[in-house]
């Protein structure tokens, strides 16, 4: 199986941290989130991923190269401007595609500054039984920005601080998205959008025009942000009290 990590941000919330490195190789107890993504994904199976980068792309590179890119096939796609999540995807497409033979199996698309204990094999065979273009996780929690399901988890809309985005489905269930989604290569030919554009744009457009993309409910399983330095305290913090195992 295939994985894409998303670590090509500037990591604007993890100032001073981000000064001088990019915010994958920013460190929790010892570990960067970059290895601690890595890890996971690998115990889970993946052996093949692709990383964008921007902010300090050769510091990512160089650490890479220096731990014998942890025993996976690493793939770098460089962004000389910022895509965005979507945008981002697009420039990778080639990756997932390369390999005929696969494109019937999904992909993990993953937040390299998101750390959690959600069950990723769990969340694929959810993804395969629902026959879902793409399985977003969520949880019930307080955000910005929610996304809407209806009552059998298709997504069907957004609300933010700023704007709602209307939906066809009666009392709408909020969520909080994760970062973590499971991804059907079929949605790669789908991205129209031009340039550096959000990938929940590309989905709740694919959503309005039938496609099926579901939220996963991920509430049971520790999830932390790790876009500020009092989120990566609270990580560290978390990792001593064992609520967290390393």
């Amino acid at each position: 199986m295939k994985a894409m990590v998303l670590a090509a941000g500037l990591g604007t919330r993890l100032r001073p941290l981000t000064d001088d490195r990019p915010k994958a190789l920013v460190e929790v107890a010892g570990r960067t989130l970059l290895e601690i993504t890595l890890s996971r994904l690998r115990a889970f199976g993946v052996r093949e991923v692709i990383i964008n980068v921007h902010h300090f792309a050769d510091m990512v590179v160089d650490y890479l190269q220096k731990n014998n890119n942890f025993g996976m096939r690493i793939e770098i796609s460089r962004e000389e401007v910022l895509l965005d999540t979507g945008g981002g995807l697009k420039k990778a497409a080639g990756f997932f595609l390369e390999d005929s033979s696969a494109l019937g199996e999904p992909f993990i698309l993953h937040n390299v500054d998101v750390i959690s204990t959600i069950d990723l094999a769990r969340m694929v065979r959810f993804h395969h039984e629902h026959r879902a273009l793409a399985t977003l996780a969520v949880q019930e929690r307080e955000t910005s920005r929610y996304l809407l399901f209806d009552q059998e988890l298709r997504l069907c809309g957004r609300r933010t601080d700023e704007s709602p985005v209307p939906t066809q489905a009666s009392s709408p269930r909020a969520l909080a998205f994760s970062g973590i989604h499971v991804v059907s290569p079929r949605l790669l030919a789908m991205l129209t959008e031009n340039s550096s554009f959000s990938i929940v744009t590309s989905y709740l457009r694919l959503a309005a025009n039938g496609e099926n993309i579901f939220g996963f409910r991920a509430d049971e399983y520790y999830w932390r942000d790790l876009g500020r330095p009092e989120n990566v305290a609270l990580v560290e913090q978390d990792l001593k009290n064992k609520i967290l195992l390393q």
